[in-house]
């Protein structure tokens, strides 16, 4: 089956529902697949049994599936928040990519994804702050798209956020990560590597000023909407 559009070849998965209070996408979220291929990957996205989806799939040379229109509601994001979103299926759009986690993601796969993430973005009005990792929403769960995901790439081309560093606001860390953004029902220390797998990558032990100065960033970026009621 050709890939003949934008949104790659139409592989339909049945693991999928309406989305709640008529809620649109104001999110994206990236994963990774852990599995051996994306044909094993897609494949078990659209079996029945599974109960799991995306909208959807990336393989590692650039090929592309489309699984879930993205008016219907993945499932994909599971149990989380981000920001005021407690409803994180209901209010995103879920992108998985072919890679086994420990490894880094292949250019033909980047490539794809940074065609396809500005159409979708356009299509819903998505900002560069709404581009997020299953793990931001599901910190101490879930650890995708992993510490190897090249976020500084995407943010270079407006398709993610990257703060940089001013000066330590002298603020709790709590409240930081919780402006940011980290609104799930997780410990501190599970925000904490969260934020600094995306954003300090290999970076470890007690939180410190470049923490503290990052997240402030990070809160103060447009369209942060820790303070937002659901969708």
């Amino acid at each position: 089956m050709a890939d003949t559009s934008e949104r790659g070849v139409w592989w339909p998965s049945p693991n999928f529902g309406a989305r709640r209070l008529g809620a649109a996408p104001r999110l994206i979220v990236l994963h990774y697949t852990a599995m051996h291929s994306a044909e094993a990957a897609r494949d078990w996205l659209c079996a029945p049994t599974s109960q799991v989806s995306a909208h959807y799939l990336i393989g590692r040379q650039g090929a592309l599936w489309h699984l879930v229109e993205e008016e219907a509601r993945a499932w994909h994001a599971g149990a989380g928040a981000w920001g005021g979103i407690t409803d994180v299926n209901s209010a995103s759009i879920g992108i998985e990519i072919d890679n086994p986690g420990d490894a880094p993601f292949p250019e033909p796969a980047m490539a794809r994804l940074e065609a396809l993430l500005p159409v979708i973005m356009g299509r819903w009005r998505i900002g560069a702050s709404g581009v997020i990792g299953h793990s931001d929403c599901a910190p101490g769960r879930k650890i995708d798209p992993g510490a190897r995901f090249d976020w500084r790439r995407l943010a270079l081309g407006g398709l993610a956020v990257w703060p940089e560093a001013g000066s330590d606001p002298g603020a709790g860390l709590a409240p930081l990560l919780q402006r940011a953004g980290y609104t799930a029902d997780a410990t501190l220390d599970a925000k904490l590597h969260a934020f600094r797998s995306r954003f300090r990558p290999g970076v470890t032990g007690a939180p410190d000023a470049t923490d503290r100065a990052l997240l402030a960033a990070l809160a103060a970026a447009p369209g942060i909407d820790g303070a937002d009621a659901d969708a």
